[in-house]
């Protein structure tokens, strides 16, 4: 592949695949944290829509759903949607709901003896979901949120069916044009790896910080070094124990 057909092609497709992962999100998020804390609500006709919600868009195929909102609504609404924006509001739409399960579990998990707190300092549900409930659920929704990202990148792939001119996209063109088939999509199956493993690093930086913020331990660090270096000071603390216990059976 050449420098001109990656200038053209490629470097495009990357900022549309940002573009279509953060709007997405952003998206996602907003009905996740609505949906997820409606289907915790007391009121049953909000958890029954809730729940309803969350049950068609997790049986409902994302593609399909992209199909409609991009070949069926004009037909029946009379307006079309730009293509960008039919793939961000199936993505959204379909990702928030399975967001929406992370949001409610979550909130599930905190201790009643905290929302019991709560009504006894007569916190309105609100105040309670604000003060108490959401900062010490939010640490436990970061890691499969970053799950759920990651999904949602990959997720983008779909938009090139509708035209949307996406890394796969422009890969697809590359090969028609070069015939080169296991270079270009060996290459994008590296860039979504990229992507990913940047999405992957800011999560955690959250999760780090999110935990920090309600006074629990962050999350060690993984990697060969780290584990190393802690055997190793494990194995020096057995070391100094042993010799120490020896000390004092000879002393006696």
């Amino acid at each position: 592949m050449t420098w001109a057909l990656w200038e053209s092609y490629m470097l495009p497709g990357v900022w549309i695949t940002v573009q279509v992962t953060v709007y997405s999100a952003a998206l996602a998020a907003v009905v996740a944290f609505a949906v997820g804390t409606a289907r915790t609500s007391r009121l049953w006709i909000v958890r029954f829509l809730s729940g309803a919600y969350f049950e068609i868009f997790r049986g409902a195929s994302a593609l399909v759903f992209m199909f409609w909102l991009f070949f069926a609504l004009p037909i029946a609404a009379g307006w079309q949607l730009v293509p960008l924006w039919a793939g961000v509001l199936a993505l959204g739409l379909t990702y928030g709901a399975y967001g929406s399960e992370i949001v409610r579990g979550a909130l599930a998990a905190v201790s009643p003896a905290q929302r019991e707190a709560g009504i006894a300092l007569s916190f309105t549900r609100w105040q309670r979901l604000r003060r108490i409930e959401l900062p010490q659920a939010w640490p436990e929704m970061v890691p499969p949120f970053n799950n759920l990202a990651i999904e949602l990148l990959k997720g983008t792939a779909l938009v090139s069916v509708i035209s949307v001119a996406d890394m796969t996209f422009a890969a697809n063109l590359i090969r028609f044009t070069t015939n080169d088939s296991a270079p270009i999509y060996t290459l994008l199956l590296l860039m979504y790896f990229v992507l990913a493993f940047v999405v992957t690093r800011g999560m955690r930086l959250l999760e780090r910080r999110a935990k920090a913020g309600v006074g629990q331990a962050p999350p060690p660090r993984r990697g060969l070094m780290g584990g190393l270096s802690r055997r190793t000071a494990t194995g020096d603390a057995a070391g100094d124990a042993v010799t120490g216990a020896a000390a004092s059976g000879g002393a006696r």
